[in-house]
């Protein structure tokens, strides 16, 4: 805020003590020191007493008038006596309601004596001339307060789902910041929506701690009430250069409070004044989000984009006369409005990042992942309960809310911080959407194939064994048999028992060999997409029947040889000679030995020829299952076998009980 500059040449030394004390304890500020010292310069030549102070102002008595040149100060610091280098302080004109004539105020931190002088002042120095010194401690202070995100209640026109509240950014309120609510003078009044954002800087100086900030709130409250006649702070928010947001004028963060912060638009406008001066250097990106997050706040409240322009009518002012018509920016510098460099010339440059930040929709939205569902190419399967989990880039202090919508339909909201929810879909597919709600208005959307299913895939068939063709040197040959189905897809098919392993989804059968005479039971389950699952087993003994009880007929003999199944078989040396086996099981096969010169047999299972099998080997091989045939139930059969080429030998018939 610097518009009118002067330079005294009159020379002030304003000490805690009388001048003729050197030296002596000096107490620290405290709240019993008075809130504001005023000074007049024509007692300038005569010692002055003071307490201590930490930010100060120059006044005079007609606000109409203006300081011809530079003014400057310099104060000493409290306890180690140092006098800081001159300082220029700033004007800004006067505003609406100025009871004097006043500079910017100046935050020089706790001192306990003040020098000022005017430079190349052409014109009399206006009546009335003073220096304001103001103790910010001697307001009540308090541990910080920081107002919730959650502040406002919601509803929605929409739907009948409940929604959070919009978001209030976190912030020190007044009780926090340590207002002096004794000094306000009148109730605050209140406009219309929010149609313009001025951003100001304090013009404060850049030299504090952020520790100090509190202080530096307080002091700007007392100086413009106290100095300058306002009704309370002028400013409606204040943001410090650490990025940290106080409330500023009283009536309610989320109402339309009018303020004093830019003369001729301060009906239906808010505003936020950055502590400091910013007209060399600008505000870091903390502080950037800061402003832009309190922007979104109040112009997205009244449906009007941060990054937007308004048509105003001034209300009277150095700029704009009264009934004039100004094109503003949405969110604009004070010199848009006014004959100021508020707020300082880097800090304007900066204000085109600032809107891209405040009226941009939320970025970088995207699903990290969904509990509760299977990912299968682009669709999601679930059995119904799911918890899905996105992210955003932007800041959640600029986030208002989540909504997820079910086929078009809101399902669940929740608030800016969170990242997640749970909802139930039913069966069926769907389209789930999540839609991310800027401060400002604007949203993103961002969606996923969901298929509900929560029925579980079936075996169409097994799983069942089976005998198969082989070797039966020490074991039996089995094959195990299945066919899972889904009506969304069979995901995975598994054998938990006798062992555990991934069957895949491409196989109906494994290959397997048995010990003979043990029960063995094969365990199966198979998953659907959505994580349903269905087991299946199968229970069964190999058994080997010995040749010799077969009932036959015809002519046969007894062999001997180490290589048969007990070292005994069968011979059928005469065409016609039959062997039958009469059994209870589910799968039989039929065991010989093979070689250059065997035979032929025929095969008939309860009565029906299944055909011919040649026994004939170029090398001779024992214990062999040569033909297999199964039931899907274990049942009485018949096997019988016929020689119908002579050189056969029978070393048996496996069985599955």
């Amino acid at each position: 805020m610097h518009r009118y500059r002067t330079k005294f040449r009159a020379v002030l030394v304003f000490a805690t003590a009388a001048a003729t004390v050197a030296a002596g304890p000096v107490p620290p500020a405290s709240a019993a020191d008075p809130a504001v010292q005023t000074v007049p310069f024509a007692e300038a030549a005569t010692a002055h007493a003071t307490r201590p102070f930490s930010l100060l102002g120059i006044s005079w008595a007609d606000p109409g008038a203006s300081v011809d040149g530079t003014i400057r100060v310099r104060t000493r610091a409290l306890g180690t006596g140092r006098w800081t280098p001159w300082q220029a302080v700033e004007a800004d004109g006067t505003a609406a309601g100025d009871r004097r004539g006043t500079s910017d105020p100046l935050w020089v931190g706790a001192s306990d004596a003040v020098e000022a002088h005017v430079a190349g002042a052409r014109r009399p120095l206006p009546a009335g001339l003073r220096v304001d010194l103001i103790n910010p401690k001697a307001a009540p202070a308090r541990p910080p307060a920081v107002m919730s995100r959650r502040a406002e209640s919601a509803t929605s026109a929409r739907s009948a789902v409940p929604m959070p509240a919009r978001p209030v950014p976190r912030m020190v309120t007044r009780a926090g910041w340590g207002a002096n609510e004794s000094i306000v003078r009148v109730a605050p009044s209140y406009t219309g929506p929010v149609q313009v954002f001025f951003v100001h800087h304090t013009a404060t100086g850049n030299g504090y701690s952020c520790a100090d900030s509190a202080a530096i709130v307080r002091g700007i409250q007392a100086y413009q009430v106290r100095t300058r006649g306002w009704d309370d702070i002028g400013y409606n928010f204040l943001v410090d250069k650490c990025g940290r947001i106080f409330e500023g004028r009283g009536g309610g963060v989320g109402r339309s409070v009018l303020g004093a912060h830019t003369m001729g638009f301060n009906s239906n406008a808010s505003s936020i004044a950055v502590i400091g001066t910013f007209s060399g250097v600008g505000v870091t990106a903390t502080v950037r989000t800061a402003i832009a997050t309190v922007a979104a706040y109040k112009l997205g409240a009244a449906g009007n984009p941060p990054n937007g322009k308004v048509v105003l009518t001034s209300g009277g002012g150095p700029r704009y006369a009264a009934g004039a018509k100004a094109v503003l920016w949405r969110i604009a510098g004070h010199r848009d409005a006014g004959l100021t460099e508020c707020p300082g010339t880097t800090l304007y440059r900066q204000l085109p990042a600032i809107r891209a930040i405040a009226g941009a929709g939320p970025a970088g939205l995207r699903y990290l992942r969904m509990p509760g569902a299977s990912n299968y190419a682009t669709t999601l399967y679930t059995k119904g309960l799911i918890r899905p989990l996105w992210n955003v880039t932007t800041p959640s202090a600029l986030i208002a809310r989540f909504e997820v919508y079910v086929d078009g339909e809101l399902a669940v909201a929740t608030p800016g911080t969170h990242r997640t929810t749970t909802l139930r879909v039913s069966p069926g597919g769907h389209v789930v959407t999540i839609r991310a709600l800027h401060l400002s208005g604007r949203a993103t959307m961002v969606g996923a194939n969901v298929i509900s299913d929560a029925v579980a895939p079936v075996f169409a068939s097994g799983p069942t064994l089976a005998l198969r063709t082989g070797s039966l040197n020490g074991t039996v040959p089995v094959q195990l048999q299945w066919t899972a189905d889904d009506v969304n897809g069979v995901a995975a098919v598994a054998m938990t028992q006798p062992s555990t392993m991934n069957l895949g989804t491409a196989v109906h059968s494994r290959n397997g060999a048995l010990a003979p005479g043990r029960p063995v039971t094969f365990a199966l389950r198979a998953a659907d997409r959505a994580g349903n699952t269905v087991d299946g087993s199968v229970t069964r003994t190999p058994v080997v029947v010995s040749e010799t009880a077969a009932q036959r007929s015809g002519t046969w003999r007894t062999l001997s040889n180490p290589g048969y199944l007990g070292g005994v078989a069968l011979g059928g040396i005469a065409a016609g000679s039959a062997a039958t086996w009469t059994f209870t099981g589910s799968s039989a096969a039929i065991a010989v030995s093979r070689a250059a010169q065997s035979g032929q047999i025929r095969i008939f299972v309860d009565d029906a020829d299944q055909g011919v099998v040649d026994l004939r080997s170029p090398q001779t091989v024992y214990r062999q299952a040569v033909w297999s045939r199964s039931w899907p139930t274990s049942g009485s059969h018949t096997v019988r076998v016929e020689v119908e080429r002579p050189g056969v030998v029978l070393d048996g018939l496996v069985v599955l009980r």
